[in-house]
């Protein structure tokens, strides 16, 4: 029988296996961390009773993953839950902006921008399936919806910048600021409104869900169906070398591509050696979870409703603090993410007491402590913040790459956004799966499309494998 073996236990990592595995493969996943799921765990990180997530905190892109529709993870026992609004931007003097699920309510609350607006996403969110079916796949690949895709293309190709041009007011130039400073690239750059264009689309289309329990839950349904398909799981074992695993056909790497060097690029080509030489890092991010008593007494009353919070100020101050971050400065004022998970799934609550997910964004491998900066950021739109915090967790930057190390310099994204790298990563190629080396393959979000607890790049890589062994 066909054998693999999976390196990492990330939802990438994870969906190989389960694509392998079901597609007759004897399948071993191999994980250094004592538990499985990467950036998919959550845990009572702050007090006993409150369930924080880890890492990934909201999935726009889980919901119509065509990894997450094969293997049903919902009749699996995975539950998605809403709040209210997706995400909200607000700014100094209780003003903001909301992002309903609804285009023509979000549009109709930004005035003069409302034409603007619906002219942007309206046509992209009813073309979304289709749109992300091509943005899920390689990006070079023939497309299936040339139109609609190059209707995405024609605004996600401009830099972030440029296309807050076709607003005037400064709540809606913040609202599309807050989702492209997700791609933590200056926004003056070619290609860095691609994923705020993605994710607001996605967010009109489905939403942005948090997982019922915490996004483990979404690990744990994977599990499930891998161990349906007699996957078997071993941790705390760094794998050093591909020879330590004697005779498989297949080795996934759910890595960096700095540590598939490690690991297995005494077998690959050269140029394939160079490529994950030059592969980038973005900027880092630094992460604090709050229990908080009564929630956050934000002054834009909508944000108190909102899944997500975007911090950062108007368009302009969260441009020049994002290309801080790009040239390896602290800003004064991050950028900070604010996750409101329990407002959607109330059982990670414990009472009126309830777990807050924030991180700030901080330049790669920054040593520095930014908790008074991202609590300052909070604090600014939600007066009185301060006083409501019973404890606090915090993992800086190096700790985020000492806790996964494909987080290299706290690089959450497993690689910078620049143009080339999203077009080319990890390296130029019909096949960005392959390393060269024969039955050998890179899986993590270092390959298309990216980060995201959807599952893509491991389901991709793996139905190459498969491809590669027909």
């Amino acid at each position: 029988m066909t054998s693999a073996v999976v390196v990492g236990s990330g939802p990438n990592g994870l969906a190989a296996a389960l694509t392998l595995a079901a597609g007759g493969v004897r399948v071993r996943v191999i994980e250094a961390a004592d538990t499985l799921g990467g950036g998919l765990r959550s845990g009572e990180l702050t007090l006993p009773g409150l369930t924080h997530d880890e890492c990934a905190g909201f999935h726009p892109l889980l919901l119509g993953s065509a990894f997450v529709d094969r293997f049903d993870l919902t009749g699996a026992g995975l539950a998605y839950r809403w709040a209210d609004a997706e995400f909200t931007h607000p700014l100094d003097g209780g003003r903001g902006a909301t992002l309903w699920r609804s285009v023509d309510e979000t549009a109709s609350a930004l005035g003069q921008d409302e034409a603007a607006w619906r002219g942007v996403f309206g046509p992209l969110t009813e073309r979304f399936d289709a749109i992300s079916e091509e943005f899920l796949r390689p990006m070079v690949h023939v497309p299936r919806h040339p139109l609609s895709l190059a209707r995405f293309g024609a605004h996600a190709a401009l830099p972030a910048a440029v296309l807050a041009h076709r607003w005037r007011t400064p709540q809606a130039r913040a609202l599309f600021g807050g989702v492209a400073a997700h791609a933590l690239r200056p926004f003056g750059t070619l290609m860095s409104s691609a994923i705020g264009v993605a994710l607001t689309t996605a967010a009109h289309a489905y939403g942005w869900p948090a997982a019922e329990g915490g996004s483990a839950a979404i690990r744990d349904a994977i599990l499930a169906r891998a161990r349906e398909h007699g996957v078997t799981f071993e941790t705390g074992r760094t794998v050093g070398s591909v020879d330590e695993l004697g005779r498989v056909d297949v080795v996934m790497l759910d890595t960096s591509p700095r540590a598939a060097l490690r690991i297995a690029g005494h077998r690959m080509p050269r140029r394939v050696q160079r490529a994950y030489r030059r592969f980038r890092h973005g900027p880092g991010a630094f992460k604090v979870d709050f229990a908080v008593a009564g929630g956050v007494p934000w002054t834009h009353e909508p944000s108190r409703r909102a899944g997500t919070v975007h911090l950062g100020g108007g368009f302009e101050e969260m441009a020049a603090a994002e290309k801080r971050v790009n040239t390896g400065r602290m800003p004064e004022r991050p950028f900070v993410l604010v996750g409101q998970q329990y407002l959607a799934d109330g059982t990670r609550s414990a009472g009126d007491v309830h777990p807050l997910y924030a991180y700030a964004h901080v330049p790669a491998g920054y040593t520095g402590d930014a908790t008074e900066a991202l609590i300052t950021q909070i604090e600014r739109f939600a007066p009185g913040f301060r006083d409501r915090i019973q404890a606090t967790y915090v993992r800086s930057a190096t700790d985020m790459a000492r806790h996964n190390a494909n987080y290299v310099g706290g690089d959450i994204l497993t690689g910078a956004n620049d143009p080339a790298q999203l077009v080319f990563r990890p390296r130029p190629g019909f096949d960005p799966y392959a390393t060269g080396a024969p039955g050998i393959y890179l899986c993590s979000a270092a390959t298309p499309p990216g980060a995201g607890a959807h599952g893509m790049c491991g389901y991709n890589a793996a139905r190459a494998a498969l491809r590669a062994l027909r």
